[in-house]
């Protein structure tokens, strides 16, 4: 069988103006089309959809379910016959709906002409905390050329204006094509899920597939999720006025550390109507650390430490495996509405991984699948919704790590070193291991749980979220500060800092000699943004240079110094703020990096990189 042909498409609307870029994925071949009062592309657009529908081809583009297939929809409808201003009328009812009603433009998969591949949904880019541009990803993906919208949204534009536009649209293109490159395993794999289970996983993120995943499995065991009604149907959730969070923690939990048991015990009087709010304040102070309990889990750590493990000392660490899906099957914990029948398919599932193998496709999704349920149970929009369960998983997650670590401090030379949601880390006297492992084994028999250990030669903890780690099989483990293996959406400024922080610390290179050896001009770039109604820029000779507003540069010994220039705060009205960016130093911007001609300035990299060394070092 033929694989159907993947078009990457992006649209640039303006008044009186569309242009619509296509290009064959995996080739340089793009086509290019106007719909203005100077040329009117639209037969030659309508034809390309009509082949793209009748060869089954599979529409890509960065937000297309959201903005681009929704105004395409829109022109297949009118037959090719809508004008300019119709499909950016379109654009604009589907910018201001974000705010108001994001669904009411929404095209259910049925009533597509073919199907939509969405790089946004794919990537959970419409989750708050994860929201990210294309402009932000050229950056991450290291184009040699990054551009901002050259227009400013809602501008008439000239001939000579279009031209411009289009370019900058075929541009988007080819991000968009190289970002789609960078997804094929997690396309692939929607495409082996919607081919098994005969449902539209194409544009589903990682955590709605979870819920989908064991949705079906309900399903199939006869647990009813929805409700028909006179209003249609609606989702099964168990709703809560208030929550005795006696009931919630495991009765049988004791412990003895006085800051722990203050805790417990002041948890067990507690009534709520919310889940926010719950953990806030709340600290105990034992065996040397400050142990912070959150609705995300227990932490605590040393600060500014560096630990080596010595033929006298041991570094090691314990994480539950699969903690928050198995503390819920081990416990019988379940929404309410969906009774124990729950807890069933949550083991099946879990043994059904184990079987199948983690790196299958069939795997991949059954780790969705039970790794979502605990903060979908905390989601008024899921069927899973019982805020209960959502207390029941967290309280006692974090109390039977208490419990962990009151008895693993019993042994002798035990000091505790980290704790971090699922797991801990402790240095040990070798000639106490044995006892120590009896803790967990104790530990394991009251929880049935299970405990996986390894051990680290190094650990570099500057706090509990930034901390670096080898583990003796030579593998490292970094957080925070130290990470430079970053995920797209997350800025990949400056990653030159934490990769030879990593070379200092771990492998004893010099700061200056390895920064001035380093060859990847890429690592030294920074990223900054700054909202429409603000502006970016370059003071240099005593005069302002406008910058597009996402721009890449570095700090060199050469260049301007940077400023973002803010609307006034309600207090000053009439006073725009002027705020420096890496005040104190030069910067060279470099969206076209051919740009990128003035001296780095090792001085301002070496600040940096002692700032996540010398602590550590003392």
């Amino acid at each position: 069988m033929t694989k159907p042909v993947w078009v990457v498409i992006d649209l640039e609307t303006f008044p009186g103006c569309i242009i619509a870029v296509a290009m064959i994925a995996g080739t340089e071949i793009t086509f290019t089309f106007e719909i203005s009062q100077y040329r009117d592309d639209s037969d030659a657009l309508y034809a390309f959809l009509c082949w793209m529908r009748d060869n089954k081809a599979i529409a890509c583009g960065f937000n297309f379910v959201n903005f681009d297939g929704p105004i395409i929809h829109l022109f297949m409808k009118m037959n090719g016959k809508a004008s300019a201003n119709t499909m950016y009328d379109k654009a604009m009812a589907i910018i201001r709906a974000q705010d108001d009603d994001k669904f009411a433009h929404q095209v259910y998969p049925s009533d597509r002409d073919f199907q939509w591949c969405c790089l946004y949904k794919i990537n959970h880019y419409d989750n708050r905390a994860k929201t990210t541009s294309l402009k932000a990803l050229e950056f991450s993906l290291r184009m040699s050329d990054i551009r901002d919208l050259p227009f400013p949204v809602g501008s008439n534009l000239n001939q000579e204006q279009i031209e411009v536009l289009k370019r900058y649209c075929q541009h988007d293109v080819r991000a968009t094509e190289l970002f789609r490159t960078k997804n094929i395993a997690a396309i692939q794999f929607r495409e082996e899920l919607t081919k098994k289970h005969g449902r539209d996983f194409m544009n589903h993120n990682d955590v709605k597939i979870g819920k989908e995943i064991f949705q079906m499995e309900l399903e199939k065991a006869g647990v009813e999720l929805y409700e028909y009604g006179a209003f249609g149907r609606q989702m099964k959730q168990t709703k809560r006025s208030q929550m005795r969070l006696a009931d919630a923690i495991l009765p049988w939990i004791e412990l003895e550390t006085p800051g722990f048991k203050r805790i417990l015990d002041w948890l067990r009087q507690q009534t709520i109507t919310e889940t926010k709010g719950v953990f806030e304040g709340l600290v105990a102070h034992e065996y040397g650390l400050e142990f912070v309990f959150g609705t995300g889990g227990l932490h605590a750590a040393v600060e500014n430490e560096a630990i080596l493990a010595r033929d006298d000392m041991l570094i090691e660490s314990r994480d539950v495996s699969s903690y928050y899906p198995n503390l819920a099957i081990k416990n019988n914990f379940y929404p309410e509405h969906l009774g124990q029948t729950f807890c069933t398919i949550y083991e099946s599932l879990y043994q059904m991984r184990k079987k199948v193998g983690k790196k299958t496709t069939e795997g991949a999704a059954l780790k969705l699948a039970l790794n979502g349920t605990y903060g979908a149970s905390n989601d008024r929009y899921s069927v899973f919704y019982d805020p209960l369960m959502t207390m029941k998983t967290t309280l006692n997650g974090q109390l039977l790590l208490c419990l962990l670590v009151e008895n693993l401090c019993k042994v002798p030379t035990v000091r505790m070193t980290t704790v971090n949601t699922d797991g801990l880390e402790y240095t040990i006297h070798p000639d106490y291991v044995e006892q120590a492992n009896k803790v967990c084994e104790w530990w394991q028999s009251v929880t049935k749980l299970e405990l996986e250990g390894t051990q680290y030669s190094k650990l570099f903890v500057r706090d509990t979220n930034n901390y670096i780690g080898v583990f003796t099989n030579g593998d490292v483990k970094r957080k925070g500060a130290y990470e430079w293996d970053r995920q797209w959406h997350q800025d990949s400024s400056f990653l030159v800092v934490p990769k030879v922080a990593e070379q200092v610390l771990i492998h004893g290179k010099p700061i200056r000699e390895t920064l001035e050896a380093w060859s990847d001009k890429y690592d030294f770039f920074g990223r900054i943004k700054v909202p429409r109604g603000s502006k970016l820029v370059i003071h240099e000779n005593g005069v302002d240079r406008e910058l597009e507003n996402t721009q890449r540069y570095y700090v060199s010994t050469e260049g301007g110094q940077l400023f973002k220039i803010m609307p006034p705060l309600a207090k000053k009205p009439g006073v725009w703020r002027r705020i420096g960016v890496e005040s104190g130093w030069s910067v060279c911007p470099c969206n076209d990096v051919r740009d990128a001609t003035a001296p780095i300035c090792y001085d301002y990299y070496v600040d940096q990189v002692e700032r996540l060394v010398l602590p550590l070092l003392g």
